[in-house]
């Protein structure tokens, strides 16, 4: 790759995505740098720090977050090739259990995967914490204050696999286990919590003391080596964490709503094939977090960065929050009727 282009790729927190842009205006008569989008870029991350930072605030301050992580290829400075970094997706969204107030995302990165990020990401905050296995989020759960919940999409999938590999009576009946979870979510999805909770306790809770008994007479079975044993053991090592949702009517059964809000990411991440920079993956975070809350409100993301930075500028820093998605949710309506 010629050292300009490397240049190029450095200097623009989403390098690929402003080559394309350049390309695409060319063609249209209009000469666009994209050393100079990559400072407007800056200028505009610059300038919707503080909006982040409020929608940071606001995801937290609740009872209950979704989250999980992506690898982004990042630039390393000096020698041409790339490292792994981590984009972190922090959900607060209690629609299922019937509540009215507004999704968002709020996405953080970092140059590695270390525990330490989600541990500073969620300083303060106490509540339900929904998540994968990761053993990096096991310090958070110490203290009591974050409680763990595990996702049961998670743990399917492991026999899934196998399943489709290899169909067996195991994995067969598993699969039918859970789908009759499964069955009884998409009944109640969208009703109060306390009355989930009820139904839960009711109907999901027979079932999946019958489904743990039924994994731990099957591993009796099967060889302590074959992938099925490993599958079932995934399931019953985070036992407590996976049925958890059962006592608390505002959990889910899964994380998919995490994973639901990373697949923006994992399209880019096809598109302009690595960050520049560290930098560049802040600015990316910034982004994802501005309008993946947009796309959650049902807003057309591209309007609403047109308002924010319209506005933003001479907008009272006190009142930074009349800028989150759902408050002017009713200006970008209005102007599209």
């Amino acid at each position: 790759m010629p050292a300009g282009r490397r240049q190029i790729y450095d200097a623009a927190g989403l390098p690929l995505t402003l080559y394309r842009q350049s390309v695409i205006s060319a063609r249209q008569g209009v000469e666009l740098d994209r050393s100079t989008m990559a400072r407007w870029l800056g200028i505009s991350g610059a300038l919707v720090h503080p909006l982040v930072e409020a929608l940071h605030r606001y995801v937290l301050a609740t009872r209950k977050v979704h989250t999980d992580d992506t690898p982004m290829p990042v630039l390393s400075p000096g020698n041409g090739q790339t490292k792994t970094g981590r984009l972190w997706v922090y959900v607060r969204d209690d629609r299922n259990a019937g509540s009215v107030a507004a999704p968002a995302v709020w996405f953080a990165y970092s140059p590695n995967r270390q525990g330490l990020h989600p541990k500073a990401h969620l300083a303060g905050f106490s509540g339900v914490l929904q998540a994968d296995a990761f053993p990096g989020y096991d310090k958070i759960f110490t203290d009591g204050r974050v409680k763990e919940v595990a996702c049961m999409a998670h743990a399917r999938r492991k026999i899934h696999d196998l399943h489709a590999r290899k169909a067996t009576p195991t994995t067969t009946e598993a699969l039918r286990r859970i789908g009759e979870l499964y069955a009884i979510e998409a009944q109640i999805r969208g009703q109060p919590s306390d009355e989930r909770q009820r139904i839960r306790q009711q109907q999901s809770r027979p079932l999946l003391d019958s489904l743990e008994l039924w994994l731990r007479e099957r591993l009796l079975t099967l060889s302590t080596q074959s992938d099925t044993t490993k599958a079932i053991n995934y399931m019953l090592n985070q036992w407590q964490a996976l049925v958890y949702y059962c006592d608390d009517g505002i959990a889910e059964i899964d994380n998919n709503i995490a994973e639901n809000a990373l697949r923006g990411c994992c399209l880019g991440r096809k598109n302009f094939l690595f960050l520049g920079a560290d930098s560049g993956g802040e600015r990316a975070a910034a982004m994802y977090s501005l309008i993946g809350s947009a796309r959650m409100n049902g807003l057309d993301p591209q309007a609403y960065l047109r308002h924010v930075l319209t506005y933003i500028a001479d907008h009272p820093i006190n009142r930074i929050g009349e800028l989150l998605p759902w408050n002017v949710a009713h200006l970008l309506r209005d102007r599209s009727e």
